[in-house]
């Protein structure tokens, strides 16, 4: 059942992605970041009061409080840095270098959660990693300008802090139930991100957001509160080490939009990167 729900992850974070990146073209990425943030906690503690885990609240250990405040910590700097790339770049450039992170998270899985790392998935992280450099090195070259510099360096500190999320994450649910360890780590990202708005001043531009703008970054916080709730009760059930990988595929749904909403297109070295990508990915579950 986990892995279904991984794949219905990956689903709606592909989804959340184009539908973010329409939304913040006219507006600043941290000030969307938190916009967006309100409507994942609004859904996440609907489903927490639906499911009835509200009741858990005050039994959980303080390990797991710590990990899962870490973990939304983690969660708020990957999609500060994820969305000042995605604002800056286009999706097919930074998704891949997000994407990334699945290599890391499966290190990590071993290092700290003692996931198994045998050759089988070793020779799936190196199709996944040389895959992800097909794709970013052909869109780096297409477009070698100082502007590319900066959404390279957002991208790959935001698939840092999304490997951190995972591991982070799958030590503070292990007792919790997964829908109110998404709405407490949500929280955290909701204060982190407001606080980053309000510093810089951001928040006075909101009166200046269209309304299409609106309707586009609340759709793409619905869309990530649907992933959240698949992701985390994957990862609850599942190994970080094959769930990550299995949500990284939302890379295929955020590339088809891209090219049907954008006309991004997918060059020919691009297209190898995401079959190797794709061919690493699928060699985890069936391996």
């Amino acid at each position: 059942m986990w892995i279904a729900f991984a794949f219905g992850s990956a689903f709606f974070a592909g989804t959340m992605t184009i539908l973010a990146k329409i939304g913040i073209r006219d507006v600043n990425s941290n000030l969307v970041t938190a916009l967006r943030t309100v409507v994942v906690v609004i859904f996440a503690w609907l489903m927490v009061f639906i499911v009835g885990s509200q009741k858990t609240l005050f039994l959980i250990d303080g390990k797991s409080i710590v990990f899962l405040v870490l973990s939304g910590l983690a969660t708020g700097a990957s999609w500060l840095c994820y969305f000042r790339a995605l604002q800056q770049g286009d999706v097919a450039k930074v998704v891949p270098i997000d994407k990334s992170s699945t290599v890391l998270t499966m290190l990590l899985a071993f290092i700290f959660l003692g996931e198994g790392l045998t050759w089988p998935k070793v020779l799936a992280m190196l199709l996944i990693g040389f895959g992800t450099y097909l794709m970013a090195a052909k869109k780096t070259a297409d477009k070698g300008s100082s502007r590319s510099s900066g959404w390279f360096i957002y991208a790959l500190l935001a698939a840092v802090f999304a490997s951190l999320t995972a591991i982070l994450a799958k030590i503070g649910i292990t007792s919790v139930e997964s829908n109110l360890g998404t709405a407490i780590r949500t929280m955290v990202v909701l204060v982190l991100a407001w606080l980053i708005v309000i510093f810089q001043g951001k928040h006075r531009e909101i009166k200046d957001i269209k309304r299409k703008s609106w309707a586009f970054i609340g759709l793409s916080g619905l869309a990530t509160g649907l992933s959240w709730v698949c992701f985390f009760r994957a990862l609850q059930e599942g190994p970080a080490g094959i769930v990550v990988p299995i949500d990284k595929l939302s890379i295929l749904f955020t590339i088809a939009f891209g090219y049907v909403i954008f006309k991004e297109k997918l060059h020919r070295k691009s297209g190898v990167g995401l079959f190797m990508i794709l061919a690493g990915t699928i060699s985890l579950l069936v391996l």
